[in-house]
């Protein structure tokens, strides 16, 4: 589902990515852990077309990256079948729920606006969010928005979900409310990324753990191995 090989990134002149190798079977959870500075969001974005990379080769959901600028039609392709959840929730303000988890269907899907409004009240329900569809976001918690993000990336039926520490802006209540809903993600067979500094979620919901450190990976394997037993 996606094969990482040899890549390289380099920004002003520093290696932030040093030949990071690594595999994500189909239906898996990968987690990224590591110290701040060591790669983990860089290589998140480069497995959706988000920053370039110099050297080396992604080949994800079926598509394939090349080192260098990517052409917008390829980026474009891309993203329908990669999703990405980001730290902040990006949501647009002047819309309300519905709308915001229905705007990438209707207009890059060109998808009837009858089925795409049913499919995304169906998601809404899936991650707590059914009842606020008609809300703005400004009305939402934190956390509440965050699942609002989740269900908005989930719309486009993407066959790989990636997320940037997606709790980190959240108080601990509101985080475990987004962690559980990405763990019922993992139990559906979704096959995803997680940049976390979370280890009881890497426990709780991870196949494997890649561990990097100074734009390289240092080990891979189960939480158990690279994290330890849980306290």
């Amino acid at each position: 589902m996606i094969d990482v090989l040899a890549l390289v990134a380099v920004r002003s002149g520093t290696r932030i990515l040093d030949g990071v190798s690594l595999g994500v079977p189909e239906g898996s959870v990968t987690t990224l852990v590591g110290p701040s500075g060591s790669g983990k969001s860089t290589l998140l974005r480069c497995l959706n077309g988000l920053e370039p990379f110099s050297g080396g080769s992604v080949t994800i959901a079926g598509h394939r990256l090349a080192a260098g600028p990517q052409p917008p039609g390829a980026l474009e392709r891309l993203r329908r079948d990669v999703g990405m959840v980001f730290q902040q929730f990006n949501l647009f303000p002047h819309l309300t729920v519905i709308d915001n988890v229905t705007l990438g269907p209707r207009v890059l899907g060109r998808r009837p606006a009858d089925e795409v409004r049913a499919a995304a009240l169906v998601l809404l329900d899936r991650v707590g969010m059914g009842r606020f569809a008609a809300a703005r976001p400004a009305t939402l918690s934190g956390g509440q928005q965050q699942r609002v993000a989740i269900a908005r990336a989930l719309a486009m039926g993407p066959r790989v979900m990636l997320f940037d520490e997606p709790t980190s802006a959240l108080d601990p209540r509101m985080s475990a409310e987004v962690l559980d809903v990405i763990v019922e993600l993992a139990r559906g067979g979704q096959t995803m990324v997680v940049v976390t500094h979370d280890h009881g979620f890497a426990r709780r919901a991870a196949t494997q753990v890649v561990e990097l450190a100074s734009g390289r990976v240092q080990r891979t394997g189960t939480a158990e191995a690279i994290l330890g037993a849980a306290g």
